[in-house]
């Protein structure tokens, strides 16, 4: 019976372990947003390593699938500039995935400027975490207009 409780309390323990390293990868996405609402590059680069990889990837007017290599310098500037929009770009169905410092997270996004609709998509995170800080070093994005399923309780 010993055991039994002891097992259990050893699995409450993990469980409660692996949700508090989610959160804790969840919270450098939602900056990442927060930082463009706000238009606070600064945020922004804190969510980043150095030097990051970001893509696209769409299918163009002609059908044919593209990935496109993003640059991050030009991200972040133009998240800094001063505007009079705000871009908000509500995520759902988070999936987040952890072995050890790697993380990957899957979100579903639609993007607004302002209350206007723009685009949905997925946006794909993969974070290292070092020194028990997590970065994100990777992003690729999916974009259309097309077939966006968005949550009522996400549209503005």
């Amino acid at each position: 019976m010993k055991k039994i409780i002891v097992i259990c309390l050893l699995g409450f323990s993990f469980n409660g372990f692996a949700q508090n390293k989610e959160a804790e990868v969840m919270k450098i996405i939602n900056q990442v947003f927060e930082a463009m609402r706000t238009n606070d590059s600064t945020m922004l680069k804190q969510s980043f390593i150095e030097n990051p990889n970001t893509f696209t990837a769409y299918i163009n007017k002609e059908g044919e699938s593209v990935l496109s290599t993003g640059d991050f310098q030009r991200f972040v500037s133009a998240v800094g500039q001063p505007k009079e929009q705000v871009w908000n770009e509500p995520i759902w169905n988070e999936k987040v995935q952890i072995d050890g410092n790697l993380a990957s997270v899957w979100v579903d996004y639609a993007f607004y400027v302002d209350d206007q609709f723009s685009h949905c998509g997925v946006d794909a995170f993969h974070l290292i975490n070092q020194e028990g800080i997590w970065k994100i070093f990777h992003l690729v994005d999916t974009r259309r207009r097309d077939d966006c399923v968005i949550p009522d309780d996400i549209k503005p």
